[in-house]
């Protein structure tokens, strides 16, 4: 007898192995700390994978206290569907929480024509560096409105970046076939730029972020669309994001992502 494996269990078990690829992780019974090694974004706390047990505040408690302890943000995430009791023990600590629709793409769903502007960056492409620093000032400037931060401020943040390590760290991934980047590249910068993060025929799209001054011209979902076409180029069989809010997810359900639960995210 065959046992099949649902969506979220699917998910559970990738956002379990992707960042041990480039963390520790820190056991807290119900919870798992996970702790960057290297440049990048910091990672984050989640339920324990097939942990039984419930999660009280005092869990919470104690992996803030060592979030604090190591200089890194107070931040958790989970999917609402699986663990619905983590909601209120991070509540009752004084974390709020924010909700982003989860959504998986339709294995039918046709993949989208390609963008003149958009194309997949190798490990020694010489813009990777200038497309993994577009995330940071597009998450600056939330939302999908056009926004003041352009291609000025752009340049200053590559220049002010130059040797936080980020660049060769994701090239090595990209080498080792565990990351891939795609961009929107115009006049020699590129506007738009996003990953997916393939593990066992499972992957994310992460970080897709437009200069707020490039927006409402469809480079997101373009971006979005390349890496769609190279993950199943790559094999995945599923392949998942969170969207931003409800407007980033109509976008996302033009290329055929179907929402299938709630990601929740607290910060301090």
């Amino acid at each position: 007898m065959t046992t099949r494996t649902s969506p979220l269990e699917l998910l559970e078990r990738y956002y379990d192995s992707v960042p041990r690829a480039s963390a520790r992780a820190e056991d807290f019974g119900p919870l798992t700390l996970f702790v960057r090694e290297g440049a990048g974004w910091p990672f984050y706390a989640r339920p324990t994978l097939d942990h039984p047990g419930p999660v009280s505040a005092a869990d919470v408690d104690r992996v803030r206290a060592r979030q604090r302890e190591l200089g890194i943000p107070e931040a958790f995430e989970w999917v609402g569907e699986v663990s619905p009791g983590l909601r209120a023990a991070v509540e009752a600590t004084g974390l709020a929480v924010h909700e982003h629709p989860l959504m998986v793409l339709s294995a039918d769903a046709p993949d989208a024509p390609v963008h003149p502007l958009v194309r997949m960056l190798g490990a020694d492409d010489p813009l990777l560096h200038a497309a993994l620093v577009v995330p940071h000032l597009a998450f600056s400037s939330p939302g999908t409105a056009v926004g003041a931060a352009g291609r000025a401020e752009l340049t200053a943040e590559i220049t002010a970046r130059v040797g936080d390590g980020r660049a060769e760290q994701v090239a090595q991934r990209i080498r080792d076939g565990i990351t891939a980047v795609a961009a929107a590249v115009e006049d020699g910068l590129p506007l738009c730029s996003g990953m997916h993060q393939p593990v066992s025929g499972v992957t994310e799209i992460v970080g897709v972020g437009t200069l707020p001054a490039a927006r409402r011209r469809g480079l997101g979902e373009a971006v979005t669309a390349a890496l769609v076409r190279d993950a199943r180029a790559r094999g995945a069989s599923t392949v998942f994001l969170s969207a931003g809010d409800e407007d980033v997810a109509r976008i996302y359900a033009r290329l055929g992502f179907v929402r299938v639960a709630t990601a929740l995210i607290a910060e301090a």
